[in-house]
């Protein structure tokens, strides 16, 4: 049976707020899929509360417990102790709980190929305050699952955006960018839009990482040292990739129609445009990995927590992408 496993991300945000709110919705029994969500039990009493939300909270003792979710009734399997259940502040000691949680998830998902991970948001400043290796979901999960290499990529209905480069400071995206790295990049790509979107022969454009793309190496020399090889060697396997584009004229809307996905060189490449056209109802896809995991969107939002004016609209599309991924 197919199951999705929710973890909740960073307790002082907006996470937990969200399964709380759509436990309570009238959504809940329509997603046609147990939904268990993974915590301390005590943190969704105290923000049920603070939600005004009458929620029955149900400590299951292992997936295979879990049963159809029922309105107002949130299921939960508890791995450790949330030190803090305080909305709207970080607190150092909560790190270890949410690290602890999202590697309970994935090797969930690694047990049992119908099973899905969501993922809320987490803080990866309160994290990397304990464990300076960190650097986000993406990372972890190719970590935790012994992946040889994993991409990024954030979708809704009009676009669909993966990174070469994710958590880094953009000072070292040049020096990070190789043939290979865009080769391995690109192949996942396009088997995971084949494999998972069902796109027989996607269209891929690559973005350039420097001003028009380098304008043929004299405003820098990555597009013809790495990127143009790369795509070369890409071409001669039957994908289907651009040469370098200019960033800046690659979502035209005549390009835009045409594109399955862009390959963005670093983080704030591509995300800007996404989360312009579609923030709220897109969501972050891992790929690469032997798992199926989605997440929201959108960061902790601390000014949110507890308020009752947190959006679930990119959650609610997690979910329902999760949920049609598992094969």
């Amino acid at each position: 049976m197919k199951k999705i496993v929710y973890s909740p991300g960073e307790p002082s945000g907006i996470g937990p707020d969200l399964i709380v709110r759509l436990c309570s919705s009238k959504l809940w029994e329509t997603f046609d899929i147990p939904i268990i969500t993974i915590g301390d039990p005590r943190l969704f009493r105290d923000r049920s509360k603070i939600l005004k939300k009458r929620i029955k909270i149900i400590e299951v003792e292992s997936i295979s417990k879990i049963r159809k979710n029922k309105k107002n009734v949130l299921q939960i399997i508890k791995i450790s102790n949330c030190i803090k259940t305080n909305p709207g502040k970080l607190y150092k000691s909560n790190a270890k709980y949410v690290l602890e949680n999202l590697r309970f998830s994935i090797k969930l998902a690694l047990k049992n190929e119908k099973i899905a991970i969501v993922t809320g948001p987490i803080s990866k400043e309160n994290i990397i305050s304990v464990d300076s290796s960190f650097t986000g979901h993406t990372e972890f999960i190719k970590k935790v699952t012994k992946s040889n290499d994993v991409l990024m990529m954030l979708a809704s209905d009009q676009l669909k955006v993966a990174l070469a480069t994710t958590h880094i400071p953009l000072k070292k995206v040049s020096s990070s960018i190789t043939k290979n790295l865009i080769v391995n990049k690109v192949k996942i790509l396009n088997e995971d839009l084949k494999d998972k979107f069902n796109i027989k022969n996607p269209n891929i454009k690559i973005l350039g990482l420097n001003p028009h793309a380098g304008e043929n190496g004299k405003i820098g020399k990555e597009e013809i040292e790495h990127i143009k090889p790369a795509v070369i060697k890409l071409r001669k396997e039957n994908i289907n990739a651009s040469m370098p584009l200019s960033a800046d004229t690659a979502f035209s809307r005549k390009m835009f129609k045409e594109t399955d996905a862009y390959l963005g060189m670093y983080h704030d490449q591509v995300l800007p445009v996404l989360k312009t056209l579609s923030f709220g109802n897109s969501i972050n896809i891992t790929l690469g990995v032997p798992i199926i995991r989605t997440s929201v969107d959108h960061g902790v939002a601390l000014d949110l927590a507890g308020t009752n004016k947190s959006n679930p609209s990119s959650l609610i599309l997690a979910i329902k992408t999760a949920k049609n991924l598992i094969k």
